[in-house]
């Protein structure tokens, strides 16, 4: 007799089959709460982003270029905007602990280089005030998008993304 057919034929081998299986399901499924408090599929529903689909991994570190979602920081300007409870924004870093912000004529450069230009009014017509410039503080990004109507960092109602406020590094998959 084979040792599968010792297992479907004996009560014991299928008691232990049971608690095999059993078993395995729980660890699957410890693994994927694990899995899953640390990872999320979000959806954009932003123009801001050329992608629809990003997968949140909230333990990694941003780095310059990266996608970074987070929860943006409550404004009269983005609650009218946004809602009293905005979806968390998606925006790349240009801008890491340490770098030089600077602006000339409503155009924002990191250590020289441009990166984004802000508008003078919002698409209500509201005017919007410029973001933060000179040294990016520890723990804080300088975040922004090439969508010209993107609302980011080059805004004070925006300003500095530091680490309470970001929920993770996104990565497009669409």
């Amino acid at each position: 007799m084979r040792a599968a057919d010792l297992v479907h034929h004996s009560p014991t081998g299928r008691r232990l089959a049971l608690w095999a299986g059993l078993g395995a399901a729980a660890l699957a499924l410890t693994s994927l709460a694990a899995f899953s408090k640390d990872h999320a599929l979000m959806i954009n529903a932003s123009p801001s982003l050329p992608y629809w689909a990003i997968w949140l991994d909230r333990g990694a570190l941003p780095q310059r270029g990266e996608i970074i979602l987070f929860d943006p920081p409550a404004s009269p300007l983005l609650e009218r905007h946004f809602g009293k409870k905005p979806k968390p924004f998606g925006k790349k870093v240009s801008g890491m602990p340490g770098d030089i912000v600077t602006e000339k004529e409503r155009s924002f450069f990191v250590n020289g280089r441009e990166v984004a230009v802000a508008k003078r009014a919002s698409r209500f017509g509201e005017p919007l005030a410029l973001g933060p410039t000179g040294v990016v503080p520890q723990g804080c990004y300088f975040v922004t998008t090439a969508h010209k109507d993107g609302f980011d960092s080059r805004y004070a109602a925006i300003g500095w993304i530091c680490a309470r406020r970001i929920l993770g590094v996104g990565r497009p998959i669409l």
